[in-house]
């Protein structure tokens, strides 16, 4: 055997040597300040790890040989509170406690990311407030201070402004359905459940806005305004407010390194309160995160009814890539990163860099970007050019300036995007869905619309249904595997997809499938080749998205988002 698992890899000494010093760094700054390490499982029983709260799903799962479903652990936090409520008492706390240790996700195959690795972490349990919020934000920036990190920003936010105001919703599917999409940073269809739904103007102009907010201590009056409005009472955001005065009387220039965000939501539903990350040298992804998280202990630690708790972790690979080691990175060009994951670590001054779509997608592109204000001058004759220099327009303090257009796939601006090779980009819903990528969808731009059909050829109507209930499945030619597979999942139809790129039609014509899953504008594909239409899956149109963490450290970003917003309020 000469090669690791997909996902995981070797570290050699050179590189081991430099995640060491990293490691060392930042527990030299927790052991100052009393906090002690522990240890905990690789394995943990995964009902034990769901009292705590809901869990990403790891890609490790087995039982043991007492029949208990144990699994590699996906995050250290939930480990931390089952040891707290198993081995200590109210006597303990408040605890400070702190970890280095590997954690396993779920990762797609072929998307460059990597399924282990290491979180250095750190744990206040028992005490709760300004003071808690503060000591635990406090020292992440000095760790962060004291790796020289270049260009970091704090980014702080609240998940209970989000819970209050969806707990005034009338509609509780509404409501499960709205979060969902806030943790999955999907705004376009958010709006579009609300705006279809019942809830009084003043909940919906909330729950739209609220995670579309970012920026200083203004964006947490214009909280309090749109809570007022919808009937929330006041204080959900006195926490931050208390948080900002605090680190500013520790002497953080609070007004250059901290942005107060509401999309930052956590694919761990433990939390209660503060939530925040912390970003560096213009990577979009943050390089540590972590928040409040009040409830999880509560009566599980004896002697004690209430356990206030909040905790933080970094992630040693994406250190390891910020990190200025002899001024590696320091000129803004990828960077491997360690896991086997990629990174672009991109200077802030650096070109705002947009992914544009080729094909039936670009002139329409071209035309809200040029409505936007930038200058598509050097896109309307390519060539054989991918990659082309041009500015902004508009004058003023609102100025993108310089950007760069990259002409990509639409099936691979995702990608580009989702992996810091571009800040921002266009392409269809269905590209979004089938990358199924970590991205912030921010507004449908209207063009390109299309629908999402299953078709069959209609000399064999009703051949699809004897030969499933002859099977018990359903034969499917697309090019779309994810749409198709999660509609007929939510039919309850048993569906074996073949996956093609082109000629879609041929599946059922030819016979080796039974119907095809497709896109169409005007039917006259599906007509010419004897094609009828026997279910509408979803339309779909073209779609501004950004990274999501490139919007919340380049508002370059965000203004491009609100131009091309104000374009379709127009």
């Amino acid at each position: 055997m000469t090669t690791t698992p997909w996902g995981f890899r070797d570290i050699l000494p050179e590189e081991a040597q430099a995640r060491e010093d990293i490691a060392l760094t930042v527990k030299d700054r927790l052991k100052a300040h009393g906090y002690l390490p522990v240890e905990t499982p690789l394995l943990e029983s995964r009902a034990a790890l769901e009292g705590g709260g809901r869990l990403t799903d790891s890609p490790f799962k087995l039982f043991d040989d007492d029949g208990r479903f144990l699994m590699v652990r996906p995050d250290n936090t939930l480990p931390i509170v089952r040891l707290v409520s198993s081995r200590m008492r109210a006597a303990d706390l408040p605890l400070r406690l702190r970890y280095e240790a590997p954690v396993v996700r779920g990762a797609a195959r072929n998307s460059g990311t990597s399924r282990q690795f290491t979180q250095l972490g750190y744990e206040l349990i028992g005490e709760g407030g300004v003071a808690g919020d503060t000591e635990i934000v406090s020292i992440a920036v000095e760790a962060t201070l004291a790796l020289g990190l270049p260009s970091w920003r704090l980014v702080c936010g609240s998940v209970r402004p989000f819970q209050e105001l969806l707990a005034r919703c009338s509609d509780r599917a509404l409501a499960e359905r709205v979060l969902a999409l806030v943790h999955v940073n999907n705004l376009v269809d958010l709006d579009d459940e609300v705006r279809a739904s019942d809830e009084a103007p003043a909940v919906k102009r909330a729950i739209c806005e609220l995670p579309r907010l970012h920026g200083g201590l203004e964006v947490l009056d214009r909280v309090d305004s749109l809570l007022g409005e919808a009937g929330v009472g006041a204080g959900t955001v006195d926490e931050l407010r208390a948080l900002y005065a605090s680190l500013a009387q520790e002497g953080l220039d609070v007004a250059e390194r901290l942005a107060f965000d509401f999309s930052i939501m956590s694919s761990f539903d433990y939390y209660t309160g503060l939530v925040f990350k912390i970003y560096a040298a213009g990577m979009p992804d943050s390089v540590g995160s972590g928040g409040r998280y009040d409830r999880v202990l509560d009566g599980a630690v004896a002697g004690a009814d209430h356990v206030p708790a909040a905790g933080f972790a970094f992630s040693l690979e994406r250190l390891e890539i910020v990190r200025p080691i002899d001024g590696e990175g320091d000129d803004g060009v990828a960077v491997p990163a360690a896991g086997g994951d990629s990174a672009v670590v991109r200077d802030m001054a650096a070109p705002l860099r947009i992914a544009v779509p080729k094909g039936s997608l670009n002139v329409d592109a071209l035309r809200v970007l040029e409505e936007a204000g930038l200058d598509v001058s050097p896109l309307r004759d390519p060539g054989r050019h991918l990659i082309f220099r041009s500015r902004d327009l508009r004058e003023g303090p609102n100025s993108i300036g310089e950007v760069e257009f990259i002409i990509v796939r639409p099936t691979d601006a995702p990608a580009f995007v989702a992996c810091g090779g571009a800040d921002c980009g266009i392409c269809g819903r269905d590209s979004l869905i089938e990358a199924d990528m970590n991205l912030l969808q921010l507004v449908d731009l209207g063009f390109g619309a299309c629908r999402f059909i299953e078709a069959e050829p209609a000399a064999a109507a009703g051949a699809a249904e004897r030969a499933y209930a002859r099977r018990g499945s359903l034969r499917v030619a697309t090019k779309y595997p994810r749409i198709a597979g999660a509609w007929y999942a939510s039919r309850g139809i048993n569906a074996d997809i073949v996956s093609l790129h082109g000629n879609i039609e041929l599946g059922p014509i030819v016979g080796m499938t039974d119907r095809i899953v497709d896109i169409t504008a005007t039917g006259t594909t599906l007509r010419e080749n004897d094609l009828v239409i026997t279910g509408e899956i979803m339309e779909c149109t073209a779609r501004f998205f950004v990274n999501p963490g490139r919007a919340r450290i380049d508002a370059r970003v965000r203004e491009l988002a609100a131009r091309l917003a104000a374009l379709r309020k127009a």
